[in-house]
């Protein structure tokens, strides 16, 4: 039977959201709603390309999203800068105030998920990339930080790589998602609606590959 995942529109609580006097969100959601918002756009680049900015946007912070949960081991520190981090601990030792949260670079934080010694408990497993994989996030990287800090100028982005690229950074989203235990799902109907985005991203890139072949 195919799975069907639950509407991103009711809450855990079965409230809708429509309904709700706050935008709540947490490090879990921010990774689900990315992907889905990144397949959900997905089905307009066949008619209309610039939704390329958009879905890579999503995807990078997709990416982002699942690389922090991956490193979480319990207490986020490898998430942070590493001098950051020491500082953090540092000062929770000493039981002084503790210094602001600030997110690691994106590419630090996938060396990070791909160091086999941040990995070392029960059922987890670095990621093991390829060189094309690499590449593909360092693109992604580029393209986000492109269409972000966008600048006075015109820019004309290739469209035929960019498929594989989608599907490059989906293994690493897959592989923490249900091959490794890295991440712990409370919500039992994230890892579905995971799933069904992944799915429907590969579906979508498998025929825009053969479109612009």
């Amino acid at each position: 039977m195919r799975e069907k995942p639950p509407s991103p529109l009711t809450s855990t609580l079965g409230i809708c959201m429509s309904e709700a006097k706050y935008l709540r969100t947490s490090e879990h959601v921010e990774a689900l709603r990315s992907l889905e918002w990144a397949a959900r756009l997905a089905k307009e680049l066949a008619h209309d390309p610039y939704c390329w900015k958009w879905v890579l946007i999503s995807l990078h912070n997709a990416a982002q999203g699942f690389m922090v949960l991956a490193l979480w081991n319990g207490n986020g520190l490898l998430a942070m800068p590493d001098n950051l981090a020491a500082k953090w601990l540092k000062t929770y030792r000493e039981e002084k105030p503790l210094p602001d949260d600030k997110l690691d670079r994106f590419l630090n934080l996938y060396a990070k998920c791909k160091a086999p010694e941040n990995f070392n408990y029960c059922g987890t497993v670095a990621f093991k990339s390829t060189a094309a994989q690499d590449a593909s996030f360092e693109s992604l990287n580029d393209f986000r930080n492109e269409f972000i800090h966008y600048t006075p100028k015109g820019w004309s982005l290739e469209l035929n790589g960019l498929p594989v690229l989608v599907k490059d950074v989906l293994d690493l989203i897959q592989f923490f998602s249900w091959q490794t235990t890295a991440i712990l799902w409370h919500e039992p109907s994230h890892k579905i609606r995971i799933r069904w985005a992944s799915r429907s991203l590969r579906r979508t890139m498998a025929a825009l590959s053969a479109t612009y072949a």
